[in-house]
């Protein structure tokens, strides 16, 4: 059996106005159609879940599960929320569509009500029995990722200990309820790599709840080792997003060239297959690491449309499923240990 369960997908990017997409139950009635197990749901989608009744209420929770037409739920993902934890006011306009209208121009009343829609998801994943929540670290350091102009000394260490002080009373809350919090590496979040990554770990003083949603797609991006990342940070991946990239950069562009058309990128989403991210590979080093829990299809590519995405996705989610091996090859050889005999084959008696 693979240690790894699958196929799931994450809603977001399906969910919209016409049939079957406009309901919780369409879409996991489409989705177990073609194939898939399990379901992410985005907790800021009120068409799909009120998460605020899911917190108070384990009787909606139960009837949520009724929606799902037997798939399971694998997280409730909170990437939006989790945004507005941390915003530098360069940003404030742009991540302010992201809040209720009530605490839209009023930075500090989005925040808290932020940290107030964390912690019920925390609550309402307890309640439906899941223990991880998938998020964004929001970012107070981003426009100084480039180091021109030179950042003034400190300046680093104060953005992560405030970032951790933000995160605070959610990473308490997720201790008290059992679940981890699971922050997709992603630029344009001040976890974006494994520095960054490790950065916070140290200000929250090394936080048990402190964990990564694992996203290859962003990794390269970025020219990273995304398998040495698996091996690098294993104990601490909870979850797993299953998405391609290709990285193509050119005499006119690179790794910074984010300011032409999606199609027009060097670096660009793709559909599972379509990109550079070697999934054998990425599969096989999960597996191989332990990792347990979820393969989630997020789809965002920038040619092929979603639903054929969602249509191949699953079948390719399932083909790379490992069955964890039972015995070594080599288990022939085995028995008990017989110092004589050893020291016999060696020629040493």
């Amino acid at each position: 059996m693979s240690t790894i369960k699958g196929p799931g997908i994450f809603l977001a990017q399906c969910y919209g106005t016409e049939p079957p997409f406009d309901s919780l139950s369409g879409l996991t009635s489409w989705a177990g159609a073609l194939g898939y197990r399990g379901v992410q749901i985005p907790a800021n989608e009120k068409g799909l879940i009120d998460v605020d009744l899911a917190a108070a209420s384990p009787a909606y929770c139960d009837d949520l599960r009724e929606r799902c037409n037997g798939l399971a739920i694998t997280e409730l993902a909170t990437h939006l929320f989790g945004q507005l934890v941390a915003v530098h006011p360069a940003y404030d306009d742009l991540f302010d569509v992201f809040a209720e209208p009530s605490v839209r121009g009023s930075p500090r009343e989005r925040q808290r009500w932020a940290v107030w829609k964390m912690i019920n998801a925390i609550k309402a994943s307890a309640n439906l029995g899941l223990r991880v929540v998938p998020t964004f670290s929001g970012a107070l350091l981003w426009p100084f990722v480039y180091p021109w102009p030179q950042r003034p000394l400190g300046l680093v260490e104060e953005g992560f200990a405030e970032l951790a002080r933000l995160w605070r009373p959610i990473l308490d809350a997720a201790e008290e309820y059992g679940v981890d919090l699971a922050y997709e590496i992603h630029p344009g979040e001040d976890l974006h790599d494994g520095v960054s990554f490790e950065r916070f770990l140290e200000a929250t003083g090394d936080h048990k709840r402190v964990n990564i949603l694992y996203d290859p797609s962003h990794f390269v991006l970025q020219c990273m080792d995304y398998i040495g990342y698996i091996r690098t940070y294993a104990p601490r991946i909870k979850a797993f997003h299953v998405k391609d990239a290709e990285f193509s950069p050119s005499a006119r562009q690179g790794v910074y060239g984010g300011y032409g058309a999606w199609r027009e990128r060097a670096g660009r989403f793709r559909s599972l297959g379509d990109g550079d991210v070697d999934f054998k590979k990425v599969f096989s080093a999960l597996t191989e690491v332990g990792y347990d829990s979820w393969a989630v299809l997020e789809w965002e590519c920038c040619i092929k449309d979603f639903r054929q995405g969602a249509r191949e996705g699953a079948p390719f989610i399932e083909s790379l499923l490992i069955d964890t091996a039972e015995k070594a090859f080599d288990d022939f050889a085995g028995g008990d240990t017989d110092g004589a005999r050893n020291r016999r084959i060696l020629g040493l008696d």
